[in-house]
């Protein structure tokens, strides 16, 4: 067993949201400039594809592509990360790059039933023609991003049948929904995360109800089959009645996904005045701090077992932005300071990461030793990164400067 070194991460009791929101905010304009100066035109000159269209899997450290298969996750992903780009100052890049990712991927991995297929060449040459769940809540996830760029109501249209189709082919009896058509794979909680992070993203946009409905149903999942009642950790993979998977995989726990459910928990409660919801969130971010970043290297590590062993002691960077989310949405909602410094801290983390040779790429993996692995920068990441920094942003122009509550927003204690 691992046993980290925590020595190093005990916030600052006495630090005021004021002094951290200012130190806060100029990490986050460092960031900004990184990534509108950067990140946004490198991965549209060098990670779009202009001659085939759709967009590249990675790009190796001297920004060139690596011209492998492309995974169906990448374009809803980046199409999602792009549709930020003129909100966050890039002007007149979201529309060219949405449908630059939009055009490919219903061309290429759109089946004629309408789940999307796994996993194309880049001419769009099949590959996998197969389907899983997790593709399927990032098509929904796209879906929404597009539609919110071009207002096209055949998007909308596109997402409420692809839904219905996983009612009809992939709902579980005991509640959620089977990874893949053939009962042969593990149920995840990671893939009805994301159909919640849809779910949410369609409830802006569409006053249908079944989006609520679904964000509903998954949120009570995760309060009554997905958490370990003893540790109140969230499990990965389970049976088909949602018992933990056998083996070591059915006591597996990601830190970056205990504080991705946290976001989505404290951002569905917004809406919904969820109590549960809010004291499983701020709980798993508690926990995560306490047992699953490494006060070493103050980074979330990959993965730990529910009895507090580190089962894999690196650390991706994606951990890093979702531990930024939560650590933001929680100083917003409670503004309690404890929150903003832990915020601050995986900010210096998610830096650490962007130091490349090519400015605007990314290591996407820390060793144990501190040092980031030198290889290529995968695609799929920018939307953590995009989104993290959103959130950033978001929850700084809304705490006043003096760290006062923002106006409309009343301080909880």
């Amino acid at each position: 067993m691992i046993v980290m070194d925590r020595t190093h991460i005990a916030p600052d009791p006495s630090l005021r949201s004021a002094d951290c929101a200012q130190r806060l905010g100029a990490t986050s304009a460092r960031l900004n400039r990184w990534l509108l100066e950067e990140a946004f035109p490198l991965w549209w000159s060098k990670g779009a594809d202009h001659t085939l269209g759709g967009f590249h899997e990675r790009l190796r450290q001297d920004g060139q592509a690596t011209n492998e298969p492309r995974r169906a996750r990448l374009h809803p992903r980046h199409i999602y990360a792009f549709g930020f780009a003129d909100d966050l100052g890039h002007d007149g890049m979201t529309e060219l790059a949405v449908r630059h990712g939009l055009d490919y991927f219903l061309r290429y991995y759109v089946r004629p039933d309408g789940f999307i297929r796994g996993r194309v060449a880049p001419d769009g040459t099949v590959i996998d023609d197969g389907f899983i769940l997790y593709d399927q809540a990032f098509a929904l996830l796209g879906y929404a991003a597009a539609f919110d760029a071009l207002n096209d109501d055949t998007l909308r249209d596109r997402a409420h049948k692809l839904l219905a189709a996983l009612h009809e082919q992939l709902a579980n009896p005991a509640g959620g929904f089977r990874e893949s058509p053939t009962n042969d794979a593990l149920l995840t909680s990671n893939s009805h995360m994301h159909l919640l992070e849809a779910a949410l993203a369609w409830m802006a946009l569409d006053h249908e109800p079944q989006w609520r409905e679904l964000a509903a149903h998954i949120v009570a999942l995760a309060i009554s089959r997905f958490v370990d009642p003893e540790s109140g950790q969230l499990r990965e993979f389970f049976v088909a009645d949602w018992q933990p998977a056998p083996s070591v995989q059915g006591r597996i726990v990601e830190p970056g996904h205990q504080f991705e459910w946290a976001w989505l928990l404290l951002r569905w409660s917004a809406q919904s005045h969820d109590q549960r919801a809010v004291d499983l969130a701020l709980s798993l971010i508690a926990l995560c701090e306490a047992r699953g970043v490494d006060g070493v290297r103050d980074v979330a590590v990959n993965s730990m077992l529910t009895d507090g062993a580190v089962h894999d002691p690196r650390a991706r960077l994606w951990q890093q932005t979702e531990r930024l989310k939560a650590a933001c949405v929680a100083w917003e909602m409670t503004r309690l300071p404890h929150y903003c410094d832990i915020a601050q801290r995986s900010a210096n983390a998610l830096e650490r990461y962007l130091q490349t040779p090519v400015r605007g790429l990314w290591y996407d993996t820390m060793g144990v030793d501190g040092k980031c692995a030198d290889e290529p920068a995968p695609a799929s990441s920018f939307y953590h990164i995009v989104a993290a920094l959103a959130e950033l942003n978001g929850t700084i122009n809304r705490i006043a400067p003096t760290g006062s509550p923002a106006q409309g927003s009343p301080a909880q204690s």
